[in-house]
C-alpha cells in the first residue's frame, strides 16, 4: 500500500461528509456537486484500500477505519484553519517595512509620506533608515528602496522605478555662486568639490559624461553620508553632487540650483524584495512610487 498521503480534495470531501453526516450537505459546504463528493470518497477508499462508510437506511455510517480517519482529519483540518486564520490576521495587521537610505527618507520620502498614506491606507508603511547596511533578506525588512546598477541579484524580485539622474548642485548662499551659475561645467575643475564616501564614483562618473578628466577634479570637504553632503550644500559650503529626486524640493524652493543639469547613470532607483516573500503590497507600493517619481519629474 502507498505511504503517500491521499489527494487533498479527497480528504476534504471525506472530512466534510464525516463531520456533516451527509454527502449532500458536504457538497453544499464545499460548493461542488453531489457526484463530485461521491467520486472523491471513492478515490479515497481506493487509495486506502478500505471502506470508510457503509449504508445505513437512507444514510451513511462510518466504519471503524472511517472513525479513525474522521478523528485525525477533523483535528488536522481544524489546526490548518486556525493557523491560516492566524497567518492572515498577522499579515493583515503587520506593517510593510521598507528600508531606504537616510537621505532618500529625509529628502524624498517624508515630504510625500502624507500623500502615500492617503493613497494606500491599507499599506501601513513603516520606514527603516540605514546606509548600506539594509538587506531585505534579513527578518524584519519586507523590501528595500535603493539606487543600484543591474544585473539584479537572482534571489530578488526587482521593480525598476526610474533611471538615476545625477548632477552638481549649488546654493545661492555659496560665495562664488554668481560666478559659477553661468559658467561651463569645466569651471568645476577649479572648485574644491563636496563629496561623500558612500558614493565615491559620483563625481568621476559625472566628469566623464561631461568630457572632463576625472583626475583633474579637486575635492574639498568629505562627508560620510549623502544627507550630510546635501545639508552642507544648502548651507552654502560648496558644490555637491546628488540624484535629482533628492534635491527636487530644494530646487523648487530656491535653496539649491542645478546650473549644469542632470545626467543619467547606469543605475536605477528600484524596489527590491526577496522572491520567497512575494507580497501584493510591494506591487502596489512600486506602482505608487513609479507614478510619484514620474509626477515629480514632470513638475
Amino acid at each position: 500500500m502507498s505511504r503517500d498521503l491521499p489527494p487533498l480534495n479527497a480528504l476534504r470531501a471525506f472530512e466534510a461528509t464525516a463531520r456533516l453526516g451527509s454527502v449532500s450537505l458536504a457538497a453544499d459546504h464545499l460548493n461542488v456537486t453531489h457526484g463530485a463528493v461521491s467520486r472523491q470518497l471513492k478515490v479515497l477508499e481506493e487509495h486506502l484500500a478500505v471502506s470508510l462508510f457503509v449504508k445505513e437506511g437512507r444514510g451513511l455510517k462510518l466504519t471503524d477505519a472511517g472513525i479513525r480517519l474522521r478523528d485525525a482529519s477533523s483535528e488536522a483540518f481544524e489546526r490548518l484553519r486556525n493557523v491560516c486564520a492566524e497567518i492572515t490576521q498577522s499579515h493583515d495587521n503587520a506593517p510593510f517595512v521598507l528600508g531606504c537610505s537616510g537621505s532618500l527618507l529625509a529628502r524624498w520620502f517624508i515630504p510625500r509620506l502624507g500623500r502615500l498614506n492617503a493613497d494606500l491606507p491599507d499599506l501601513r508603511l513603516h520606514l527603516s533608515a540605514g546606509e548600506g547596511d539594509l538587506d531585505p533578506r534579513r527578518p524584519g525588512l519586507d523590501a528595500l528602496l535603493v539606487f543600484a546598477e543591474p544585473p539584479w541579484p537572482a534571489d530578488m524580485q526587482v521593480y525598476e522605478l526610474a533611471s538615476e539622474r545625477i548632477g552638481p548642485v549649488i546654493s545661492p548662499r555659496f560665495a562664488r555662486y554668481e560666478q559659477l551659475r553661468m559658467a561651463p561645467a569645466s569651471a568645476l575643475l577649479e572648485e574644491p568639490l563636496l563629496h561623500t564616501t558612500s558614493r565615491p564614483q559620483a563625481w568621476p562618473s559625472w566628469a566623464q559624461q561631461n568630457a572632463l578628466e576625472p583626475g583633474d577634479l579637486k575635492y574639498g570637504q568629505g562627508f560620510e553620508h549623502l544627507y550630510y553632503l546635501l545639508e552642507a550644500a544648502v548651507a552654502g559650503l560648496g558644490v555637491a553632487i546628488a540624484p535629482e529626486p533628492l534635491v527636487a524640493e530644494d530646487l523648487k524652493a530656491g535653496r539649491l540650483a542645478a546650473p549644469w543639469g542632470f545626467r543619467e547613470t547606469p543605475a536605477q532607483l528600484a524596489l527590491w524584495l526577496p522572491k520567497r516573500a512575494a507580497d501584493g503590497r510591494a506591487r502596489q507600493l512600486a506602482q505608487w512610487l513609479k507614478a510619484e517619481l514620474a509626477r515629480s519629474a514632470a513638475n
